[in-house]
């Protein structure tokens, strides 16, 4: 009798063990999901060091360089909540690699713009090319979400904090390699040269990144929104979003103005974001993986380093502290790992109230979480350029960056009484994904 039951339970213990090794699907889903993270990052990012002073040459208004960069977030947005709904009919590889495609003929065609007139015609094939943009990178990073999450269910934040490196080096790499570029060879090289690397992209995902069979739901956007928690980690999400909206669009401008910078000095000191972002993100997502309940606690103590950092950034005029660059440094670091300790948990938490409330368990439930996600980032990437800017020209940037950071600490506030008010809410994912059998293929061959 004992010898059968040690028989039955033995199986059930072994699905518990962790696998000994990935999968080959799950090896080349990881290695194409880092390569559209690293590639779209760094497209993304080298218009910080030089853009918006090229612009105003062009005759554009502080303001009218947020709303270039904030168009890419309402676009984005759109394209996200699209695209996340319909993830399943069009197919997950599919959208990733049009997204891709997408994105570089227009980061091409936006290094030919300095060619056109000045005035109205700029800002206006600035803006479309920009929106155009913002949807294939919509593409590509709601199906990579998914796709992450889909492939790895047990590990979500730990495999998203991994991808978040690549992201990282791309925000690393992309505004002084920008920067390098343009001051050596003129405004159209570091959008060729980039634009052309990210089409090199599309032929590499379309080999190494698996097919997967899904099937749809109807399970809306509206249903996910009904959630207290989901409605407060997505305003969570909108306040890291619009902070780093804010900075690309008024950083560079404020570095060179008040410190006399060159533009490739401008995109080593973006380092000071990025680099401690990508080296806190793996680290968060490891612990919050290995314990989910702290997931909770380190996106409260996040939000508030985050409100600091844009506290100091300035530093705000009523602390009376003089402008220093090695203070805007730091600051800078601070933000970005504070970053890391909020971005992180939130997707895997956002997942969890899902299958918590009812969603199915699939690809179709990670799209439409992924959509949310990028969708709720777009709308704080719109914010905090246009808002950003229309402050910092009204009033200063030291004014601007305590707003923000007042918005990123009424976001861990309200978490901090959430999770006060429910402190028997479980950590733990569904019972089903924590007992799936991890050494089986998770995608079929």
């Amino acid at each position: 009798m004992e010898a059968e039951v040690e028989a039955d339970l033995q199986p059930q213990e072994e699905l518990r063990e962790p696998p000994a090794r990935m999968t080959r699907q799950q090896t080349l889903t990881l290695i194409s999901m880092a390569s559209v993270n690293f590639s779209s990052m760094i497209c993304y990012s080298i218009l910080g060091p030089f853009f918006p002073i090229e612009a105003e040459k062009k005759g554009a208004s502080q303001t009218m360089v947020g709303v270039i960069f904030g168009c890419y977030a309402v676009s984005n947005l759109i394209g996200a909540l699209i695209l996340g709904r319909y993830i399943v009919q069009i197919g997950a590889k599919m959208m990733l690699i049009l997204g891709l495609f997408v994105s570089s003929g227009c980061t091409i065609l936006f290094g030919l713009l300095d060619r056109v007139p000045a005035g109205p015609v700029f800002i206006a094939l600035c803006i479309i090319v920009r929106s155009v943009d913002a949807v294939g990178f919509a593409a590509a990073m709601t199906s990579s979400f998914a796709l992450s999450a889909k492939v790895f269910p047990n590990n979500v934040a730990t495999v998203l904090g991994s991808l978040e490196v690549f992201t990282g080096l791309g925000l690393i790499l992309g505004p002084p390699v920008g920067g390098w570029f343009y001051q050596s060879f003129g405004y159209e090289v570091p959008f060729m040269v980039l634009g052309c690397f990210l089409l090199i992209m599309v032929p590499l995902n379309i080999y190494i990144l698996p097919s997967i069979d899904a099937v749809s739901s109807k399970t809306s956007f509206l249903k996910l929104l009904k959630n207290l928690k989901i409605i407060l980690l997505c305003y969570v999400i909108f306040t890291l979003s619009s902070g780093l909206g804010f900075l690309d669009a008024t950083l560079s401008l404020y570095a060179v103005e008040q410190f006399h910078l060159s533009t490739g000095y401008v995109g080593l000191i973006m380092l000071g974001l990025s680099f401690p972002y990508s080296l806190g993100s793996p680290l968060m997502g490891f612990f919050t993986d290995k314990y989910p309940a702290s997931r909770s606690w380190f996106m409260v103590i996040g939000g508030v380093a985050t409100a600091g950092g844009f506290l100091f950034l300035g530093p705000v005029p009523f602390l009376h502290i003089p402008r220093q660059l090695w203070l805007l440094v730091i600051m800078l670091g601070v933000i970005g790992f504070s970053l890391a300790m909020t971005t992180i948990p939130i997707f895997p938490e956002v997942i969890k109230c899902a299958y918590d409330n009812g969603f199915e368990e699939g690809l179709s439930t990670l799209g439409m979480v992924s959509g949310l996600f990028g969708a709720v980032w777009s709308m704080g990437m719109f914010y905090g350029p246009t808002m950003g800017g229309v402050i910092t020209q009204r009033l200063s940037f030291e004014w601007a960056a305590a707003i923000q950071g007042g918005l990123a600490f009424l976001g861990a506030f309200l978490l901090a009484l959430y999770y006060v008010s429910h402190p028997a809410c479980s950590q733990r994912l569904p019972d089903k994904t924590q007992h799936m059998d991890e050494r089986r293929p998770l995608l079929d061959e």
